[in-house]
């Protein structure tokens, strides 16, 4: 079947979202819904305070929002509508978002496909097949060195703060020692640096500082630096966005020792985190064709779900 889509959010991500979808076999993307105008796109534009008009032409809606703010605030009301999927990036706080997902999905009898993306996503699935391998498991998350779309947005949301990046910068001593299978002691704060990189007023600068690294779920604790920089050397050196990251288990086998490592390499972290929720978008379609409301995480999607190739070719192909 062709799959109908549609974007919420027209920022970075939503401009990747697009652009892949256009790629697909198998999608069409039938519109942006955004509360701008003129945007530079060949897509038709619709207003999203009139998204839920538009309920029947669409079988699955991106949700390129913020995590910060707009996902929690929107999020659900999309998902009464529509068949969503989401990037939720906020891991303490995504079995609440699970729960407030699940309950307006089941409402209007959609899937609610969230915290897709690389890390909540195919990390988190990482983490559960490595570990699984394993008796007794030491497994060690390590992000970056790149820049956040998450942290980054939390920053621009700070008062004050006109243009904002944050990149995280792993210990390459710490992934060092998890990979010889000694990071027991290893914390993500720990194994972790944040730098931000921040354009605002002068006399802003000590409350931004504050406000930045005191953020609970996002900064604290991790050892935080804020950079305040001009506006011209943010366009000179803060336009790319690169990420990656590891994900390593290792654990002793009854007498033999082993490590798996999955690892990413990104050179644009909107473009990577587009093609995880693009082929989660083709999954939750396909599970509410089959007739399945509710939400859903990574961890309770099947792998054939996500490509447009068949399962009786994949298996072939693949297994």
């Amino acid at each position: 079947m062709t799959i109908r889509a549609g974007i919420v959010g027209y920022g970075n991500l939503g401009r990747s979202v697009e652009k892949l979808v256009k790629l697909q076999p198998d999608m069409e993307l039938v519109g942006i819904f955004s509360r701008r105008t003129g945007l530079d796109t060949d897509t038709p534009v619709l207003p999203a305070e009139r998204a839920a008009e538009h309920a029947g032409e669409i079988d699955v809606l991106f949700l390129c929002l913020g995590s910060a703010t707009d996902i929690p605030e929107q999020a659900a009301g999309y998902a009464r509508h529509f068949t969503t999927v989401d990037t939720y990036d906020n891991h303490q706080l995504i079995p609440r978002h699970r729960s407030e997902m699940d309950a307006a999905a089941r409402e209007g009898g959609h899937v609610a496909m969230i915290s897709t993306g690389w890390d909540p996503g195919l990390f988190s699935v990482n983490r559960v097949l490595g570990a699984a391998l394993f008796p007794q498991p030491q497994q060690n998350t390590f992000w970056g060195k790149g820049l956040s779309q998450g942290h980054s947005d939390a920053v621009r949301r700070v008062p004050g703060v006109r243009r904002g990046v944050q990149y995280t910068i792993p210990s390459e001593e710490a992934i060092a020692e998890a990979r010889a299978g000694r990071g027991a002691e290893i914390t993500g704060a720990s194994a972790h640096v944040r730098e931000c990189y921040v354009v605002a007023d002068e006399a802003d600068h000590a409350a931004i500082t504050e406000a930045i690294t005191t953020m609970p779920d996002y900064f604290a604790p991790y050892e935080t630096t804020v950079h305040f920089i001009s506006e011209e050397e943010f366009e000179r050196d803060h336009q790319g966005m690169p990420h990656g990251g590891h994900v390593v288990t290792s654990g002793d086998l009854g007498g033999s020792r082993s490590a798996v490592e999955f690892v990413l390499e990104l050179e644009s972290n909107p473009d990577f985190t587009a093609a995880a929720q693009v082929a989660y978008g083709r999954a939750a379609a396909r599970l509410k064709a089959q007739g399945e409301t509710g939400a859903r995480t990574v961890l309770e999607v099947a792998p054939y779900l996500l490509s447009p190739t068949g399962l009786d070719e994949l298996i072939r192909r693949d297994v």
